[in-house]
């Protein structure tokens, strides 16, 4: 959510950094216009209760002095305004939360330095690994075949235990999947709390992180409980701090988190839902950070590098790319992906997005923080805190990387050297 002290200050600022986005900006002079409103109510309200905070004291008086009749009329007088000032109390509710449906609507601003562009064709390559021209004949056949024929990938029966787009991993291939996501654990664990949070959260959780209004039919909802499953752990991971006022000693803060994702993932039958590409669950590593806005920039490049020193470490081909302004999601104000190159599919498969969110999503939590006290300013007051996070790992893609990239001329799949502790001694995967 937007700070309204930033678009009523300089509304035409916020328009310009929105308008890169390509989309309308009238919703922003509509938030000027409310917010005129509901500001007008308030001081109106609080100038009624003035009065009638006066007038009860002259009731007082004129009792004292034995002038019943003009009491009366005060009093008379004094229940009209409170009848008014009631009018104006539900009217500025209703403008209030008339403004901040709309608020919820409104993207975040768009960092500076992000590239500008109208869609992902527009998204610069910022740095790439590997020769997507260097794959044998045995390495171009689709996951999903080399999965089916050894085993380890069985979509049919997924299908008739839940339905189309879920996926069941097996033997040697759950292993896979499990050893991955261990591995993204550790090589975040020198710097990262390991958090196991709930899979189910609260509307007011889902909102906080962004996911709400704009993306419910993306989500799985428990309505009976009004709980929905996370689509990703950064949802539970961003209000871990919610509603609180944190030390500014205390952050950076750094989390991370295994879970499973829920998602409605709308992509039209065809190649993108063959295999593991896109499914309604899987697994991730979510790493989370919450800092200063100093912070932020550092803390962007340190959770960009964590996500690519993981998957060079798998000896995947990839790129870094940079997403451009009519790209970007709702709550990014920076936003970087880092992309495997799958030989059998011949496709870049998205397998990480990092992101910073500056105050967006903090706002909407209400996560503040106290800075540390100085001479200039020896009680200073608490500001909002900025959220990043990054996809250590997604299991999916990479995995169905995996299994293209290592694939052997007979038909084998040789686990890359960094997964091999924790596959209980498999090195090689066989039918």
């Amino acid at each position: 959510m937007l700070d309204i002290r930033a678009i009523r200050s300089d509304p035409e600022a916020v328009k310009a950094s929105l308008a890169r986005r390509g989309i309308d900006t009238s919703d922003i002079d509509a938030v000027v216009a409310l917010d005129a409103r509901r500001r007008d109510l308030v001081t109106t309200r609080d100038a009624v209760r003035a009065e009638i905070k006066t007038l009860s004291k002259q009731v007082g008086r004129l009792r004292g002095t034995g002038d019943e009749s003009a009491a009366e009329a005060s009093m008379a007088r004094s229940r009209a305004l409170g009848a008014e000032a009631d009018a104006l109390e539900a009217a500025e509710t209703a403008v209030a939360a008339e403004l901040d449906a709309l608020l919820l609507g409104i993207p975040n601003v768009i960092h500076a330095d992000a590239p500008d562009g109208i869609s992902d064709a527009d998204n610069p390559v910022v740095e790439m690994v590997g020769d997507i021209d260097g794959f044998a004949d045995h390495q171009r056949v689709p996951h999903w075949e080399t999965g089916a024929a050894l085993g380890i990938l069985d979509t049919e029966r997924a299908t008739k235990i839940t339905g189309s787009m879920f996926v069941m991993l097996r033997g040697a291939g759950a292993t896979l999947s499990r050893a991955l996501c261990q591995l993204a654990l550790d090589r975040n664990a020198d710097a990262f709390e390991e958090i196991r949070p709930p899979s189910l959260v609260s509307t007011a959780t889902l909102t906080a992180s962004g996911q709400l209004p704009k993306f419910a039919d993306d989500a799985y909802a428990v309505e009976r409980d009004d709980l929905w499953c996370i689509p990703t752990a950064e949802v539970p991971l961003t209000s871990i701090a919610a509603g609180e006022i944190l030390d500014s000693a205390e952050l950076p803060m750094r989390f991370m988190a295994y879970s499973p994702c829920y998602r409605r993932e709308a992509g039209a039958a065809g190649r993108d839902t063959r295999g593991m590409l896109r499914a309604h669950e899987f697994d991730k590593v979510e790493i989370l950070s919450l800092a200063t806005p100093e912070q932020a920039p550092a803390m962007l490049d340190e959770l960009v590098h964590r996500a690519e020193a993981t998957i060079a470490t798998l000896g995947l081909t990839y790129r870094i790319i940079e997403i451009c302004s009519g790209d970007l999601g709702q709550s990014h104000h920076r936003s970087f992906d880092i992309e495997v190159y799958a030989p059998g599919c011949d496709m870049w498969l998205e397998v990480s997005s990092v992101s910073w969110f500056s105050d967006y999503q903090a706002r909407r939590a209400n996560i503040r923080y106290r800075p540390a006290p100085s001479a200039d300013d020896p009680r200073p007051a608490t500001r909002m805190v900025h959220t990043l996070n990054g996809s250590a790992l997604a299991v999916p893609r990479v995995w169905a990387a995996i299994v293209e990239t290592y694939r052997n001329p007979d038909g084998t799949v040789t686990v890359p050297e960094v997964l091999r502790p924790y596959m209980r001694g498999i090195t090689v995967i066989g039918a």
